[in-house]
């Protein structure tokens, strides 16, 4: 079993947390920029699945945004993965975002699941995905969720905008997983 979410890492905007200051000294807060010229996103999109099994969180950046040809690569990878671990079945629990309910994707999940128990006669592996949707706007039915807040609150730079690679590092440092290439978007 899995849980699935996406997350955008910013390099700016600063987590909700506690604050405090010197006694009768102001608060102050650091409002981060970047520069015109500076070639990096504001944000970085990540895909993460945790897992039930081993209660870690396989992470994949993505280039862009996260969109239907984007996920499906994402569940490639994924099973790929899990394949190499001897895993059959993943019951992926996943929210209502329009790019993983979309026809591409429903019909990806049809054929990826007819074509499993081929792939198993052939070389004994494959991962049969059972996509279970949670109900729209119910975040806290997820339990990937916390770990997001609890990563941007780990890895913030309150003082300094980080750069995007660094921020990847940050992020896939915490999550005690491997930094791999991001997923590009193929336009048509």
């Amino acid at each position: 079993m899995g849980f699935q979410d996406e997350v955008w890492w910013s390099r700016l905007k600063q987590p909700a947390m506690h604050a405090w200051s010197e006694e009768k000294e102001p608060l102050r807060l650091v409002e981060l920029s970047v520069s015109k010229k500076d070639p990096d996103p504001l944000a970085l999109c990540c895909y993460g699945l945790l897992r039930d099994d081993t209660r870690k969180v396989m992470l994949r950046f993505v280039e862009g945004r996260p969109v239907s040809s984007v996920t499906i690569t994402y569940l490639e990878w994924v099973c790929e993965r899990l394949s190499a671990e001897g895993k059959r079945v993943l019951v992926l629990v996943w929210d209502n975002a329009s790019w993983q309910i979309s026809r591409e994707v429903r019909d990806w999940l049809r054929e990826h699941n007819r074509h499993v128990p081929a792939q198993r006669r052939r070389c004994a592996s494959g991962v049969q995905i059972i996509p279970c949707w949670l109900p729209s706007k119910s975040p806290w039915l997820n339990p990937i969720e916390p770990r997001w807040v609890h990563g941007k609150r780990a890895i913030f730079e309150p003082t300094r905008t980080l750069a995007a690679h660094e921020l990847a590092g940050r992020v896939c440092g915490y999550f005690d997983c491997e930094h791999l290439a991001h997923i590009e978007q193929k336009i048509a």
